[in-house]
């Protein structure tokens, strides 16, 4: 199948489950519509904008950083038995893969109609009644929809040493690959956690008979896989590219992460900070056949760019500057792939400014307060599990084309926003500087 078809196939089944979650009653929004009409009035409302509703997502694994401003009560919102809430998702119109127990529109991002009522579509139900009206003419052809998502990841422990599948293995389970990026913000990290270091791919020497013997004994004693790897201290204000294929143990670090529209992965690692982690999670997105097979496992590896001795200089990514002024900075902290970009938008105290860029794009509030467009803007200070913010929205690609007025209207602290755009953003730095 194309990648268009793959990504057709799976928009359909995650229509399907919604709409069985909603006929048994395993779904329930609060007022919500599918209405035409209520999501073409939204954004005229708001002149090509939306403003989206927090979408938390627990995680059965790891523990909670506690950065992602979500109230101190609330972080087993899901129930004790769903893990900590670890990550917050953007812009997404795809569902975690959480297993049997997890809601059915789980890391699904909502548009909120009006700060005064309960009443919410999905994003996803938005782009398909808009089309390229909301996320333009390149990316409906393309990819029938908005084709990535981001996250914040926030874990108080390093995560295992795993990889993302590739586009050609993941087919074959009937999805799509999942390459990844990395930005730090200095904003959202006060403390780093346990580990400020991030391990990618293997040590040049190593063979691959090493890894299979480390990843045999998964079930029966600790891989201790990371001896092979490589690790990089974590540098705030900067970033990194994880193509899909490239196994990674990332740092217990608050982690921005713009990544194509996928939540699949092959965990090579059983012990991380005395958590010991099941067999399964090695070869849960193989075919029936193909569960337990060594060589099978380690192919989904792109051993070439796993041992590549100058991984840093081919995948680090220190921000670009894209324009800078007494008024504004504009950064490039996600580019130099095929796939995703992101944007580090800076203020300063008291300017205002209309930004233009090329085409459609979330974005999420970090710092600061003010206007954006013809809503509140603001990083907010705590946030409790259900309640509205007006720190993320969606820009449709008319709307971005044209400008977005953006002021700040504090005296002395900078207004800041991180920006994540699809494969059809303008101007991306398409080589690192």
């Amino acid at each position: 199948m194309t990648e268009k078809e793959l990504i057709i196939k799976a928009g359909k089944e995650t229509d399907e489950i919604l709409a069985r979650a909603k006929e048994t009653g395993n779904l329930v929004v609060t007022d919500a519509v599918d209405d035409e009409k209520v999501i073409r009035e939204t954004l005229e409302k708001g002149e090509g904008i939306f403003r989206l509703f927090p979408a938390f997502v627990p995680r059965r694994f790891g523990k909670a950083g506690r950065r992602l401003k979500l109230h101190p009560d609330d972080y087993f919102a899901f129930g004790m038995a769903r893990g900590s809430i670890t990550e917050r998702w953007f812009s997404s119109t795809i569902t975690a893969q959480n297993g049997a127990l997890a809601k059915a529109d789980e890391g699904l991002s909502y548009v909120c109609a009006d700060y005064n009522s309960d009443v919410k579509f999905s994003l996803r139900d938005a782009v398909k009644v808009l089309g390229e009206e909301l996320v333009g003419k390149e990316l409906m052809e393309k990819y029938n929809g908005w084709p990535m998502y981001s996250k914040f990841f926030d874990n108080e422990n390093p995560l295992f040493h795993h990889l993302h599948l590739t586009f050609e293995a993941a087919e074959r389970v009937g999805k799509l690959g999942k390459p990844e990026c990395y930005y730090f913000p200095k904003q959202l990290n006060n403390y780093f956690g346990e580990s400020g270091y991030t391990y990618f791919g293997f040590d040049p020497d190593t063979k691959p008979e090493e890894v299979k013997e480390r990843i045999r004994a998964f079930s029966d004693d600790d891989t201790r896989i990371t001896e092979l790897s490589r690790a990089y201290r974590i540098q705030l204000g900067t970033g990194w590219y994880t193509p899909a294929g490239v196994i990674h143990a990332p740092a217990s670090v608050l982690t921005y992460e713009p990544q194509w529209n996928s939540d699949v992965n092959s965990v090579y690692e059983n012990i991380v900070s005395g958590e010991v982690y099941p067999p399964e999670m090695l070869d849960e997105e193989c075919l029936e056949d193909h569960r337990g097979d060594i060589d099978y496992i380690f192919s989904l590896l792109d051993w070439e760019k796993n041992v590549d001795p100058h991984y840093k200089k081919h995948y680090f990514r220190p921000p670009v500057a894209e324009t800078e002024n007494e008024r504004y900075t504009q950064k490039w902290i996600t580019y130099a792939n095929p796939y995703i970009a992101a944007k580090e938008l800076t203020v300063n105290p008291g300017q205002s400014v209309t930004i233009r860029d090329g085409a459609a794009y979330g974005c999420v509030f970090i710092q600061g307060h003010g206007r954006f467009g013809v809503y509140d803007g603001e990083s907010p200070t705590l946030l409790h599990f259900g309640q509205q913010s007006s720190d993320e929205f969606f820009v449709s690609e008319k709307r971005a084309v044209e400008g977005v007025r953006i002021t700040n209207t504090s005296k002395v602290e900078p207004l800041v926003m991180l920006k994540h755009f699809g494969p059809d953003c303008p101007g991306v730095p398409r080589e690192v500087c």
